[in-house]
């Protein structure tokens, strides 16, 4: 066999790897092109331009969400308040803005603290009094529950101020047309985190306290700590996401962030981060979170029952997790 006819099965090997690794790793994206495809022949308005604007506005704030859930994952945890941690946030930021003539960047900084105190005690209860994730976060779920209704007294506020508009209801290039800023914003903090989590020290961090907490310790990883700035980094992305829904809804409310927690979970599952921990890349929680808002927005165009909808969100988790126990074990 000639040099040349060599080397170019190495190159179409070298190709073929390429196309098998990104499919392994992004099966997906995959799963959203097939998944549009068939959506767009039950529906003639599917594909519209229109459509996936909405889909990617719809998902832009789990999405964020979902960067923080991510990190806590890949670290070996998981979050249950964060959703909670987002209607707090934004219900606070909402009633200092509307009854106390808050200028915007300031409640919106008071709201970011806030996010960032409650995730710091997750974090402080999980990683130094050794509490188990589930109960610690599940606690500050309902401490978040509370404090939301204290604020706003279990009722709506609505009619934000109009500087906060840009933030969830502005577009660049116009609203006919234009990219909503929520899902620029979205994309720019994929990118940032995902070189957060590979080429910076915290990054390699998580991934090896998620791959071994204990080999991580041994290999002289401050463990503890490490954790405690995840999930204060999650309470804080939680916050933001808070913000931009606030602004989205242009309303305070006990239903802002519903289920986030949940949905979160099931879109970095989705996506292929494991919940063993150490395994899967950040950006991958975006594809699930499109996935998902992809599905269900489908669903809601083929006319099935709202009732029916969360019983298929709870066979996709079981899927999901199932894949991913299967993935494991092989």
């Amino acid at each position: 066999m000639s040099a040349a006819s060599t080397g170019r099965q190495d190159r179409l090997q070298g190709i073929i790897g390429k196309i098998s690794n990104f499919t392994k790793n992004y099966a997906i994206v995959v799963a959203i092109l097939a998944l549009g495809i068939i959506f767009s022949f039950a529906s003639e308005y599917f594909l519209s331009y229109r459509n996936i604007r909405n889909i990617l506005l719809q998902c832009s704030t789990v999405a964020i969400v979902a960067i923080g859930q991510a990190m806590i994952i890949l670290c070996g945890n998981f979050d249950l308040s964060l959703g909670q941690i987002v209607c707090f946030t934004s219900a606070f930021a909402g009633w200092m803005m509307k009854f106390h003539g808050a200028d915007p960047i300031s409640a919106s900084a008071v709201a970011m603290g806030f996010g960032s105190l409650m995730g710091a005690c997750n974090g402080l209860l999980i990683a130094f009094c050794n509490i188990p994730a589930f109960v610690a976060t599940l606690g500050m779920q309902l401490v978040g529950m509370g404090l939301t209704r204290i604020v706003t007294n279990a009722s709506p506020i609505p009619s934000m101020p109009p500087s906060i508009a840009w933030l969830g209801r502005g577009y660049i290039g116009g609203s006919e047309w234009g990219i909503p800023n929520c899902v620029v914003i979205m994309i720019v903090m994929f990118i940032l985190f995902s070189f957060i989590s590979r080429r910076t020290r915290l990054g390699r961090n998580i991934y090896a306290i998620g791959g071994s907490s204990e080999a991580a310790y041994f290999s002289g990883i401050a463990v503890r700590l490490n954790k405690l700035i995840v999930f204060t980094l999650a309470g804080a992305i939680s916050a933001f996401g808070g913000l931009i829904l606030l602004s989205r809804l242009d309303s305070a409310s006990l239903t802002n962030g519903y289920q986030y927690e949940f949905d979160a979970v099931i879109s970095c599952v989705i996506g292929g981060i494991s919940l063993a921990g150490g395994k899967g890349k950040i950006v991958q929680a975006m594809f699930g979170a499109i996935f998902l808002t992809l599905f269900f927005n489908g669903m809601t165009m083929l006319n099935v029952h709202p009732f029916i909808q969360p019983v298929l969100k709870g066979l996709v988790l079981i899927g999901a997790v199932a894949i991913d126990v299967v993935r494991n074990k092989k």
